[in-house]
């Protein structure tokens, strides 16, 4: 059984894929680009995850509106574990929170067909402040999943969940030094 709180990625040795949905105009600009580009916004906070079903339930599988084209964001460990340790939990005081650079939220993590399981995922709020250096010092490289996201959609809502299953990203524990985990468990 999955620790309650424990960050779960496809990662190697010098990189993670954390994910992120968006509308296509967003989409389609990133990949020309090669980076994140207008019209995404650098003046609000994106989140990234690194729990593909977790996104998968946010988006509703790609489907929901602004939401319809996943992209696997291959990010630095350097920058992930750097923007972990700005995080303030998104309990935290309110004035503690406004001031913060990054933020972390941890949900249920979901299954293929959305139900809550009984361990944790995180979320990872990138602030305005901190955007520019995640779009242009951290981001690896960009992939488009949509036509994965979709197939397996299309799978799981015919009761082929075993074929789905192949088309997920295979994560696994993503093991943080010890005081960066402290920091970021639910109790603080």
């Amino acid at each position: 059984m999955a620790p309650q709180y424990q960050i779960r990625a496809d990662y190697d040795a010098r990189t993670i894929v954390v994910y992120q949905a968006y509308a296509p105009a967003i989409v389609d600009a990133a990949l020309r680009a090669g980076r994140f580009v207008a019209p995404f916004s650098f003046h609000r906070m994106t989140w990234i995850k690194p729990s593909f079903m977790w996104l998968m339930h946010r988006s509703n599988w790609a489907r929901k509106p602004g939401q319809e084209r996943v992209l696997a964001v291959r990010m630095t460990r350097e920058g992930w574990e750097e923007a972990l340790s700005q995080a303030v939990l998104t309990t935290a005081d309110p004035a503690t929170l406004a001031e913060a650079a990054v933020h972390v939220q941890w949900d249920p993590e979901r299954s293929p067909r959305g139900a809550a399981l009984n361990h944790y995922s995180i979320q990872v709020g990138i602030g305005r402040h901190r955007i520019r250096t995640f779009t242009d010092d951290w981001i690896v490289s960009l992939t488009d999943l949509t036509p994965q996201v979709r197939k397996a959609a299309s799978l799981i809502q015919a009761g082929h969940a075993a074929k789905a299953q192949r088309l997920l990203p295979a994560e696994r524990a993503y093991a943080l030094p010890r005081a960066l985990e402290n920091r970021l468990s639910s109790g603080g």
